[in-house]
């Protein structure tokens, strides 16, 4: 079976697997829902948009007001089919909106840690080495802290944090135009610790909202809505595409970067394309959902076992095992006796397999 039969076939599988759990997700709750119903009304869910209105929003902060343009989408939806008018209200307002935007975040968390591990040539990277999240942890924790007001809010803030600290970074590591790996990595290490002190000292001044700010440290998909999938999905599915095009270069650095210079890719041209898209993927995802860990280490490491390092059939796999890894863990945080944020899970799933990783496989050097 040639390369592109299997990415197909792997890729129906794992896309199977993520609707799967997605409707069993779905029919899971205090009140359950028949697996047909739950089909019948993720069918009647399923909207195209057909227009496009410029709004006028604005932002706020100190007391100051400044006017900024905004986009509002209609949707026409497609199917119209006989569902309980209660079940569907649970299902399509309730539920999958959390569904989709947990398998949204998980196939974004994914794309970046398959990116990540293949440019660090490193299976313990994740999409946080670069100091994404913890840019994003500043600008949220800020606009909670410091009650700014913004289009978009806290959401908008945490994607300017993380691109504002993925491009510092990159900055910092960059010297005559080279951006040594091993380089990159200490400065990301650097600029975290920074941020981590920057987010220790806005949750002193957060005051009433200190609970506020530390849930949303933890990794959240409660309360989330259609508007976030409708921001996020475009930008995941986006960038996806982008670095799958990158996919044989991507399989040429895994040879050096000596090696790969000289079968004809341009290095550091290709590099700031992988990190720049990896972090605004990255970033897309962090800003609705909070600090979620491990998804874009376990995720791309298992699958890796799976079908290989080729990225052409590695990336799209694990983004889509990564949606389906993000929705099962959060349907398991919310069906105990108290909801717990999905950080939370993920984190004592990970955390126990990246030390199985540190003792049992081979760390490359950077």
């Amino acid at each position: 079976m040639n390369t592109g039969s299997r990415a197909l076939v792997w890729s129906v599988g794992m896309a199977a697997l993520l609707c799967v759990v997605a409707l069993v997700s779905a029919a899971i709750g205090p009140v359950r829902v028949p697996l047909p119903t739950v089909a019948r009304a993720a069918l009647n869910a399923v909207a195209v948009p057909t227009g496009a209105a410029f709004v006028v929003d604005s932002l706020s902060a100190f007391g100051a007001s400044i006017p900024v343009p905004a986009v509002d989408l209609s949707y026409t939806y497609l199917f119209s089919l006989s569902v309980d008018s209660t079940h569907e209200t649970i299902v399509r307002r309730i539920r999958l909106p959390r569904i989709v935007l947990g398998a949204t975040v998980g196939f974004a968390l994914a794309t970046a840690g398959t990116v990540m591990q293949g440019f660090f040539r490193n299976s313990m990277a994740d999409p946080s080495i670069i100091g994404v999240s913890s840019g994003a942890a500043v600008g949220a924790v800020a606009t909670i802290a410091l009650s700014i007001s913004a289009p978009g809010g806290l959401q908008t803030a945490a994607f300017v944090g993380a691109l504002l600290a993925a491009f510092a970074v990159y900055l910092i590591a960059t010297e005559g135009g080279q951006t040594p790996v091993a380089t990159l990595l200490l400065a990301g290490v650097a600029i975290q610790t920074f941020l981590g002190a920057v987010v220790s000292y806005l949750l002193l001044q957060a005051g009433e909202s200190l609970d506020q700010a530390l849930y949303w440290l933890m990794g959240r998909l409660h309360n989330a809505t259609w508007g976030e999938v409708a921001a996020t999905l475009p930008v995941a599915v986006v960038c996806f595409l982008a670095l799958l095009a990158y996919a044989r270069d991507m399989n040429v650095l895994l040879l050096g970067e000596d090696d790969a210079h000289t079968l004809g890719i341009e290095v550091e041209r290709t590099k700031r394309l992988l990190l720049a898209v990896s972090s605004v993927v990255t970033a897309a995802a962090v800003a609705v959902a909070g600090v979620i860990g491990f998804v874009g280490l376990i995720v791309p490491h298992m699958m890796r076992l799976l079908v290989g390092p080729d990225h052409r059939i590695l990336l799209p796999t694990s983004a889509l095992a990564g949606g389906a890894f993000l929705v099962a863990t959060d349907t398991l945080a919310r069906s105990g006796p108290a909801e717990l944020p999905v950080g939370i899970v993920t984190a004592a799933l990970g955390a126990p397999f990246f030390l199985y990783l540190l003792r049992t496989r081979e760390v490359h050097s950077l």
